[in-house]
């Protein structure tokens, strides 16, 4: 896992309570990423100075290189959120994580394909530096975007999103959705007014049924309560789930930050309960040419007993969504507590999530890449 300095080169304010971060490697060489991945930045922002880590999707497009951008949204008691909002400036230096992300779109200059991007408050983030690059690197697709906000003055990007879609010839068309707009909706194309539910996203998608082909893609990104309405109404609407993509982390880095205010040769996975997690075990994990031995509590994953030991494994959410800790479970049997971040093939080559682990046998071998 591979670790980055990088310089704030700009800082856009895009909202009252969003600023975007704009950071470039000090030797102005680019970074690799693809859009919808998020950069996890390590801040001196706790107790003592304690390094805090927080992920944020990346607003940026490869396409932007050598400059990555991620932009935070203020969240009322969060730790990391409100100390970048209130002492990041130009020319300060951050230390951060190589980007990191499997809910990606890889722009293909030869598509024609049709992408219906659902996104609330900050889940605009990774969906914004989709829609950037397909409308940059594919001229012939065509991209709608469901944007639910509480006001106007909300809108992360709302300037942004203006211009692109004047520019966009037709092919990106916005439609915002208001659970309090500052004025009535009426009248305005474009604008929706009550919560982004299921009975709103099928009054939108439906009317635009005609001009959705039966393979267009689906990708959400927002609070589990919006994505998993929005889940239900593609349900409804026959939308194949391989068509649907969706991101989990933002709500999930909220939810921290506010607290914080089986094939052979490989080990077996379980996400079952299971009685033999009382007992304290000891784990190997092998990580960077190196072999560690420590000792997990029934009460501590696999991550917290090797960060009480100064043992500096890779990781970011702790939610087990990220995979920033992913690793492959060699012998033994672990459980886990979620499995969000891992695809079904991951789980059956024996692939884990370090963050959630619990050893629930006595010779697990973990190797970190």
């Amino acid at each position: 896992m591979s670790y980055l300095t990088l310089n704030v080169v700009d800082l856009t304010q895009e909202a009252p309570d969003a600023v975007t971060i704009h950071l470039e490697s000090p030797d102005r060489q680019p970074i690799a990423s693809q859009p919808g991945q998020f950069l996890t930045l390590i801040l001196p922002c706790g107790p003592g100075g304690k390094k805090e880590r927080r992920a944020y999707s990346l607003s940026s497009t490869p396409s932007e290189a050598p400059r990555l951008a991620v932009t935070v949204k203020r969240v009322a008691g969060g730790l990391v959120s409100n100390y970048l909002l209130d002492t990041v400036r130009v020319g300060q230096q951050v230390e951060a994580m190589a980007p990191l992300g499997n809910f990606t779109l890889k722009p293909d200059s030869s598509a024609a394909r049709s992408l219906v991007l659902i996104g609330a408050g900050s889940g605009i983030t990774p969906l914004m530096s989709m829609l950037k690059a397909v409308l940059r690197e594919e001229p012939r697709s065509q991209v709608l975007l469901v944007y639910g906000n509480r006001t106007e003055d909300s809108v992360i990007f709302r300037q942004q999103l203006a211009q692109l879609e004047a520019q966009s010839g037709g092919r990106l068309q916005v439609e915002h959705v208001y659970s309090q707009p500052h004025t009535p909706a009426s009248g305005k194309p474009h604008q929706y007014t009550g919560r982004l539910n299921r009975t709103m996203l099928l009054r939108i998608l439906e009317q635009r049924h005609a001009s959705l082909p039966a393979q267009a893609e689906y990708y959400m990104c927002g609070p589990e309560g919006m994505m998993n309405e929005a889940r239900a109404a593609l349900d409804l609407l026959g939308v194949p789930a391989a068509q649907i993509h969706r991101e989990s982390f933002v709500a999930a880095a909220d939810s921290a930050e506010t607290a914080a205010a089986q094939p052979s040769g490989h080990g077996d996975v379980s996400t079952a309960d299971d009685d033999d997690a009382s007992a304290t075990r000891q784990v190997t994990v092998q990580y960077e040419g190196s072999e560690y031995q420590f000792d997990v509590a029934p009460d501590q994953t696999i991550l917290e007993a090797a960060l009480d030991l100064d043992i500096d494994l890779p990781y970011s959410c702790q939610a087990g969504l990220c995979t920033a800790c992913r690793g492959k479970c060699l012998s033994g049997k672990v459980h886990l507590d979620e499995r969000e971040g891992l695809s079904d093939s991951e789980m059956a080559k024996g692939y884990i999530l370090v963050c959630v682990a619990h050893p629930l046998t006595k010779d697990v071998v973990i190797e970190i890449d």
